[in-house]
């Protein structure tokens, strides 16, 4: 009861805080907003109506803005660095938001030089009064116990590691309950439990972002790794995987959890009150979901957020799993997360160019059996290609020879199939001379394996066409789409041209006026 009502008092502190820094910030705005309009001649017209609505829509996205990047969060451990990256950032996406709201409304007559004055004199007076603020605080809690702690160097972890022994290393059971608990809620510890067995003596607990911490264990000495922290929170999620692969013996379990885009979703809507949690949310979609798929705009991404709190689906979170040597055992919602528990089955694939943006070169067979790179709009999530097996093991296929509730296609991604612009990028590997317009469809190594063998062998002896013979007859089954394609080959080998103009023109009129898709 006591520590409940402790955490209740520190909360009741902090939003006090919080809300100090925020009446001290708007005081900030308003004092630059009139020194402004005292700079200007008239300054009785631009204390008008007018501008004073101006002003108001500038402090209301102000606002959004500053409680969105944190501006008001400033902790004693923080940089000072991350407090002018925070300022510029929130103070010049409320001057492009509140640009945009005037080009919209079609504001004229108001004069650029108070927004932009009012806006460069505040974050002035922010950074300087951030930066004796930070300095402050600092001083006050330097009371002898907050000593600096250099990470180890080398030869430091080396000799740890020589003198480490782990033979009668013992951890009580119920200890990792309550630490579990802690950390995550009982939900989280029961999913956790079912698959470590009790075996906690060979099982590693962490609740770090850092690989560092992961290549400090031995290994081959635990069995199970278990991660508390969100994957979200994983500046490198490949490389701490790899790092978990590393430690594991063969068949070892990594337990871990996230927070996927839908709980993301559901969380920001319930966070904020109606018509600003719909705000919140476009924002969060831009900054956190597009601005990462683009060069230009990447860097700008992990300059902001540094990596953390990251968006990840479920499709990109197993998919980065299989890539680095795992496969799924039991995934399940717990407590607002998604919990994995993956098995080692191999070492990692290593991929240093996946295929992230949204232009992708997918692996597909070609003409001699060579791998080609076929060029498409991303509809999947990222990562996605390394679920092909699993899909097919858990899903099997649909009519047209398609997955069944194929998760890995994002919302656009099945607006894009439906207008047939994933296939544009095509266009390219047909002027490269790699496929022809009408032929067999280029396939993936995987579900080219699905095929027969005769017909494996006779598809390879011909180039891919951006066209298949599927939108000929509508085959249904995976059967049947091998019949359909056997029936197009043998007729392209008696009169090529013939065949491809008539198969073309067939799936054009079943494509524009049949409305065929391949789903």
């Amino acid at each position: 009861m006591v520590h409940g009502e402790d955490v209740l008092l520190v909360k009741m502190a902090d939003h006090k805080k919080k809300l100090f820094i925020y009446l001290a910030d708007m005081m900030i705005l308003t004092g630059s907003f009139l020194v402004v309009a005292l700079y200007k001649p008239a300054t009785a017209r631009y204390l008008s109506d007018e501008y004073l609505f101006a002003f108001a829509a500038l402090a209301v996205v102000w606002t959004v803005s500053s409680f969105y990047f944190r501006k008001y969060s400033f902790k004693k451990k923080h940089k000072i660095e991350r407090l002018v990256k925070v300022v510029l950032l929130s103070n010049f996406v409320s001057l492009g938001a509140i640009l945009i709201f005037f080009t919209l409304l079609w504001i004229s007559g108001y004069s650029r030089l108070m927004l932009f004055g009012t806006v460069t004199l505040a974050t002035i007076i922010e950074l300087f009064a951030g930066n004796l603020y930070s300095s402050l605080i600092k001083t006050r809690t330097s009371n002898g116990h907050d000593v600096f702690n250099p990470p180890p160097r080398a030869w430091e972890i080396a000799e740890a590691r020589r003198a480490a022994d782990f033979s009668d290393f013992t951890m009580s059971t119920e200890k990792v309950r309550m630490a579990v608990e802690e950390e995550c809620g009982p939900g989280i510890h029961r999913f956790m439990a079912r698959h470590i067995d009790g075996d906690c003596d060979r099982t590693l607990i962490v609740s770090t972002g850092s690989r560092f911490n992961i290549e400090l264990q031995p290994e081959g000495f635990y069995r199970s790794v278990v991660n508390m922290r969100r994957v979200n929170d994983i500046r490198l999620i490949n490389k701490f995987f790899e790092s978990v692969n590393r430690k594991l013996p063969e068949n070892g379990l990594f337990i871990g959890c996230a927070e996927t885009t839908l709980q993301r979703k559901k969380r920001i809507l319930k966070k904020y009150p109606p018509l600003l949690n719909r705000v919140m949310y476009v924002l969060d979609y831009i900054l956190k979901r597009v601005f990462p798929k683009f060069i230009l705009t990447r860097k700008f991404y992990y300059m902001a957020t540094r990596g953390n709190n990251r968006v990840l689906s479920r499709a990109e979170l197993l998919g980065r799993l299989y890539s680095c040597g795992f496969e799924l055992v039991e995934d399940k919602f717990v407590n607002g997360l998604y919990c994995y528990s993956a098995r080692k089955t191999g070492e990692p694939h290593y991929d240093l160019n996946p295929t992230y943006g949204p232009f992708i070169k997918l692996r597909r067979i070609g003409k001699g059996g060579r791998i080609i790179r076929v060029y498409k709009f991303r509809t999947m999530h990222p990562y996605a290609e390394y679920l092909q097996d699993f899909l097919f093991e858990n899903n099997n296929l649909d009519n047209g020879g398609k997955y069944k509730d194929d998760f890995r296609v994002t919302t656009l991604g099945r607006l894009m199939r439906a207008l047939w612009i994933d296939e544009l990028p095509m266009f390219f590997n047909l002027l490269k001379g790699e496929v022809k317009p009408v032929g067999v469809r280029p396939l993936s190594p995987q579900y080219f394996n699905l095929y027969d063998n005769d017909l494996q062998e006779r598809r390879v002896r011909y180039r891919p066409g951006l066209v298949p013979p599927f939108y000929y007859d509508m085959p249904g089954t995976l059967e049947e789409i091998q019949e359909s394609e056997r029936r197009y080959l043998e007729a392209y080998d008696r009169n090529p041209l013939l065949t491809d103009t008539r198969y073309f023109f067939r799936a054009f009129w079943n494509i524009v006026v049949k409305k065929a898709r391949s789903r």
